[in-house]
């Protein structure tokens, strides 16, 4: 992972964070933020696999600030290790406060991926 200072990787996935995405505690749900950092890791991994990925791991999940209702939530990617059939992406959450504010990381987080075939069986990924 990087340090809080800038983002580390590519610019995968930007959406808004709505109201119908709180907790009780009026924060964005950590499983939104989750689950948007899956599906940026799921592009960057499905473009390195050049075709069909799955999700077997989340690995070093770390919350470092709340996301609030406004914030634009920012995933950036890095393929972090790539095995025979199997993929680690680094993935970084920053929060753009209030749609025009100062950017801060708010969740880091490795991914595991493996690559698979239309019939879901693992297959390799693809040397470049």
């Amino acid at each position: 992972m990087n340090d809080d200072t800038e983002p580390h990787g590519e610019l995968t996935l930007r959406t808004l964070a709505m109201p119908a995405d709180v907790n009780v505690s009026g924060d964005i749900f950590g499983g939104w933020v989750l689950a948007q950092m899956d599906i940026a890791a799921g592009m960057a991994a499905g473009m390195r696999a050049q075709g069909r990925v799955a999700t077997i791991a989340v690995d070093a999940m770390k919350f470092i600030r709340p996301v609030r209702v406004g914030d634009v939530l920012c995933i950036y990617t890095h393929i972090a290790r790539v095995g025979r059939s199997s993929m680690a992406v680094s993935v970084e959450a920053w929060a753009i406060r209030d749609r025009i504010g100062a950017q801060e990381k708010v969740t880091e987080a490795v991914f595991t991926f493996v690559a698979i075939d239309e019939a879901g069986r693992t297959r390799p990924v693809p040397q470049i």
